[in-house]
């Protein structure tokens, strides 16, 4: 069995070709990512997605409409316990949109997303059995005592 620091890397190496595949547009390399069966996934405003055939037809559906998609990772933490591990991280998302007339990759847009990615350990390696991302709100200009409009220093 491998030691904490190899698991922790291999979970990192996992997590960064899960978003390479779809960076790539490599649907095969994405669909043998994840685990069969019992998964969940949640797009940003998408509904939760359950079932690997659900899961794996939302994936599809991004890449047959998204022209160009790429992802800064920050904020990577990988916690490892046993056969499960958990990675939660900032997609920073670049995207193009449709082509435009001539040919050229339409405007390019910017989303931040908080995501959560679950691992779990197989005898080909690290699958992904959960993915849920959230859209980061845009940051509240806090008063000058430290809170958020309307008092709440949580801002809720």
């Amino acid at each position: 069995m491998s030691g904490p620091d190899t698991d922790r890397e291999q979970v990192e190496l996992a997590n960064t070709a899960l978003y390479e595949a779809m960076e790539h547009g490599d649907f095969q390399a994405l669909s043998e990512m994840w685990l069969e069966g019992d998964v969940s996934c949640v797009h940003p405003g998408w509904p939760v997605l359950r079932g690997h055939s659900e899961v794996l037809r939302s994936y599809a559906l991004i890449m047959a409409n998204t022209d160009y998609i790429q992802f800064f990772l920050t904020d990577v933490e990988v916690s490892v316990e046993d056969d499960t591990a958990l990675v939660t991280c900032t997609e920073n998302i670049l995207s193009g949109g449709p082509a435009e007339e001539d040919g050229a990759l339409g405007p390019l847009v910017g989303q931040l997303v908080v995501a959560t990615n679950v691992f779990r350990r197989t005898a080909a390696g690290w699958k992904v059995w959960s993915h849920h991302g959230s859209p980061v709100l845009a940051e509240t200009q806090e008063d000058e005592d430290g809170e958020a409009p309307g008092g709440d220093p949580a801002g809720l």
